[in-house]
């Protein structure tokens, strides 16, 4: 079936347009490095442990910004605030990785961030990108016949390891302990707010802390690659859990709200995570969102903004 091509945007995105069409000089990193970051070797089960990004505005350092591994997707889709399947570019896209390292002023709002980095990436790439809008399949999520079964999020607690409530969790100094389920229990989200994702013999389970629908809506619209609207009317926040059998199974592997880093030399390693037990085969993720949180996702159709790369050199200019 041919897609339909709505009006298209067809702005091309290179560095600094907005600005030079008003006067005024586009924002840019104080200092910036970008360079080939070490190829990324599985652990355990298959698993690989990435760095996430550190720093940036929002965070207890706004005025420094750390990616120690990513891909120009990923960088792509921090730069322009879209999800994966929104960007059309080389299959290199997702193969080759960056270390990217910039500071700026400690004022810098998000959105000025993201002009940063999208300059960054035309200066270091030579990347010229432009916008269409095409006529795709969605979702919409809607609460489900018999209503929500989720329990409203109450006062968060301080983590007991004294972290930022919204930075990742520390990495596990031992083995993990499984639970009742097989699944394992991970240490330190307790006081932590925001998604924590991590797969266990090719199952899913997504931990939720003080979240919205709008964010659940974002984090499923990422998981299935297509876009999901929030239509449950539900304003307040939540905190659930969501175990399922994910469409594309995985590695037995530990995603807990970003991939924990490797430990430090010398360190006990984590170890993989223990074997699940022999159990009846978990839904799928559609069934177990109206099965265990009272919702339903409805297909339909609706306009997707698409990133498309016109332009990307392979390897960045020097720092």
């Amino acid at each position: 079936m041919r897609m339909a091509v709505l009006p298209a945007s067809l702005l091309l995105l290179t560095a600094g347009l907005a600005y030079s069409q008003t006067g005024e000089k586009p924002p840019n990193f104080d200092v910036a490095s970008v360079k080939p970051a070490a190829r990324l070797v599985p652990g355990p089960g298959g698993a690989i442990a990435v760095m996430p990004p550190s720093g940036g505005p929002g965070t207890n350092d706004p005025g420094r910004f750390n990616f120690p591994h990513a891909s120009l997707k990923i960088l792509l889709m921090r730069a322009y605030d879209v999800k994966n399947f929104q960007i059309t570019g080389p299959a290199w896209f997702d193969t080759d990785w960056f270390e990217v390292t910039a500071t700026m002023p400690p004022e810098t709002t998000r959105e000025q961030f993201r002009v940063m980095l999208q300059n960054l990436l035309a200066e270091r790439f030579k990347l010229a990108v432009h916008r269409e809008t095409k006529e795709l399949p969605i979702y919409t999520l809607v609460v489900a016949k018999g209503g929500p079964r989720m329990k409203e999020s109450g006062e968060v607690p301080p983590p007991k390891d004294g972290g930022d409530p919204s930075s990742p969790p520390p990495v596990p100094a031992g083995p993990l302990k499984a639970g009742p389920d097989g699944f394992p229990v991970l240490p330190g989200i307790a006081g932590r707010v925001g998604f924590f994702n991590f797969m266990m013999n090719g199952n899913a389970r997504m931990i939720a802390h003080q979240q919205t629908m709008e964010n659940l809506a974002s984090r499923l619209t990422t998981e299935l690659s297509r876009p999901v609207k929030d239509a449950t009317g539900l304003k307040a926040k939540y905190d659930f859990t969501l175990t399922y059998e994910p469409e594309q199974r995985g590695p037995a592997g530990l995603l807990a709200g970003a991939p924990p880093p490797p430990p430090p030399a010398g360190a006990g390693a984590a170890g993989p995570p223990p074997a699940a037990p022999t159990a009846e085969p978990l839904p799928d993720i559609y069934a177990a969102l109206q099965q265990q949180l009272g919702l339903k996702l409805e297909p339909g159709k609706g306009p997707v903004e698409l990133i498309v790369v016109d332009h990307c050199e392979r390897t960045p200019t020097e720092n």
